[in-house]
């Protein structure tokens, strides 16, 4: 299958089949525009998406995100459910860097107040935040603490004094996955995961001053507390070489097992284990380990950065009025149920760059956000804008409640550093408004905005699809980049 050219056939304006051949057990659905499927760049995640389908156990779609892209196994934006008693689950389409996710505040500023001191801002957060490959932090955790984080998450946070207990009501799951078991995670893991807590980390991973440039949805706005020229922070980072090494130890030993197995791939590193088996139930305990650990970390991100706020702007905590809108994760396998062919099936949804999408009235979407849906976050390149979504009924009904996480990257690391060759992208960005500071020789060459799709067509498609709705548009004007 890995040689074949993927054909489609339109659905509707928005929604693209990938026809059930071979070893495939269901279809592939893409969700993108006609022009986003243009290119050679483009097969390469089909074909994942296509092979994603041939797993045991998977429920009714291959899905793709309009921000698809090719990555380990799964594509990058690519969802997946598995009956949870006959199916799999796949290290591969959770992704290395498990519970790499967005979290989004708003502050009591609007531009003009922070402008004059914006480079004072961003220097102070570069200085403060640690980031960059392997950085430490000032967090330095004994083995018995680090157990703690990975057991309570972005509680154990709020408990050190990292933040407020709002804060858990507006994130995902309350920034805890129950059943973490760190006895499961290897010496390795744990070890990586010491002296990371409280860090950026590198490649796509920032945090960016924005300003709220527009509204489109006045009610779901209103309740979440954004208005426009507001000045807001959106902080992007995971579970940093702790969820790297989870990830990559149970690649380890699924492909070994299947190998001994002789079970039939079309690609290895589709490697998996039975939900049911012991192996599939390890892999789940620890990769709980790893997003509890990323929960922690944005939560002391978020903490950091409310400091150094303050101590620029020579702020009271009043007067910044820093408040969590939400934190959403992708990267990520749960236990969800899901009306499938008019019967609830408890399931194993994996999202890989891929954001949960809750309808309003969900039981899972907190009481502040229940009767709009609930909050996604979708950042764009750091030269364009970012954009607000709520999740819809259609989403539970077509995605598994599910939607993009990003633009999506368009160029390889290595082809931007190409194209970026003898630019100064600081000075480009500066010159339409945006500071940013960077960590590493390549950063802003790999990471720079021709690397990735445009948002604002992404989100377009994820708007007109009606898998999520728009309510705001944010434009930066500071980024620390890892």
């Amino acid at each position: 299958m890995n040689h074949v050219n993927i054909t489609l056939r339109k659905i509707d304006k928005y929604r693209w089949e990938v026809p059930k051949t071979g070893m495939m057990r269901v279809p592939g659905i893409i969700y993108s525009s006609e022009a986003m499927l243009r290119g050679g760049a483009q097969q390469e995640p089909l074909k994942q998406v296509a092979n994603v389908a041939t797993l045991p156990g998977i429920l009714k779609a291959s899905l793709a995100m309009p921000d698809m892209h090719w990555g380990y196994g799964f594509p990058i934006g690519g969802v997946a459910a598995f009956d949870w008693q006959e199916g799999v689950v796949s290290p591969g389409g959770v992704g290395y860097d498990i519970n790499c996710g967005v979290r989004l505040a708003t502050t009591a500023l609007d531009e003009s107040s922070v402008r004059p001191r914006l480079v004072e801002l961003v220097n102070a957060l570069y200085r403060d935040i640690p980031c960059g490959v392997g950085s430490t932090g000032s967090i330095k955790l004994s083995v018995a603490e680090e157990k703690k984080v990975l057991v309570n998450g972005s509680r154990w946070a709020v408990s050190q004094g990292y933040g407020e207990a709002s804060d858990l009501a507006h994130t995902e799951d309350g920034g805890c996955l129950p059943d973490a078991d760190p006895a499961i995670v290897s010496e390795r893991a744990l070890k990586r995961g010491k002296k990371q807590l409280g860090t950026l980390g590198s490649g796509n991973h920032f945090i960016e001053v924005g300003v709220v440039e527009r509204i489109y949805d006045e009610e779901a706005a209103r309740v979440m507390g954004l208005y426009p020229d507001q000045i807001t922070l959106m902080i992007h980072s995971g579970s940093r070489g702790f969820g790297y090494q989870v990830c990559d130890d149970f690649l380890g030993r699924m492909t070994r097992a299947m190998k001994a197995a002789d079970f039939k791939l079309p690609d290895r590193q589709l490697a998996c284990a039975p939900i049911q088996s012991e192996q599939g139930q390890r892999y789940l305990r620890a990769m709980a380990c790893a997003a509890n650990y990323a929960w922690a970390n944005r939560q002391i991100l978020l903490h950091h950065s409310r400091r150094v706020f303050e101590k620029v702007l020579g702020l009271g905590p009043r007067d910044l009025s820093m408040r969590l809108v939400y934190d959403v994760c992708h990267n990520i396998a749960k236990k969800e149920t899901h009306l499938i062919d008019g019967k609830k099936r408890v399931t194993c949804v994996h999202r890989k760059g891929a954001t949960r999408s809750f309808a309003p009235g969900h039981p899972a979407v907190c009481d502040t956000y229940r009767r709009i849906g609930q909050p996604t976050l979708i950042p764009g390149d750091m030269g364009t804008a970012s954009y607000v979504m709520v999740g819809t009924q259609k989403a539970m009904e077509e995605t598994f409640g599910s939607t993009c996480h990003g633009a999506g990257r368009m160029l390889s690391r290595k082809a931007a550093k190409k194209a970026s060759k003898g630019r100064a992208i600081h000075r480009e960005l500066e010159d339409k408004g945006i500071l940013v500071r960077w960590t590493g020789r390549s950063t802003l060459a790999e990471e720079m905005p021709e690397a990735y799709k445009d948002v604002s067509q992404v989100v377009a498609v994820a708007h007109g699809a009606g898998i999520s709705r728009k309510v705001a548009r944010l434009r930066p004007i500071a980024v620390v980049k890892g």
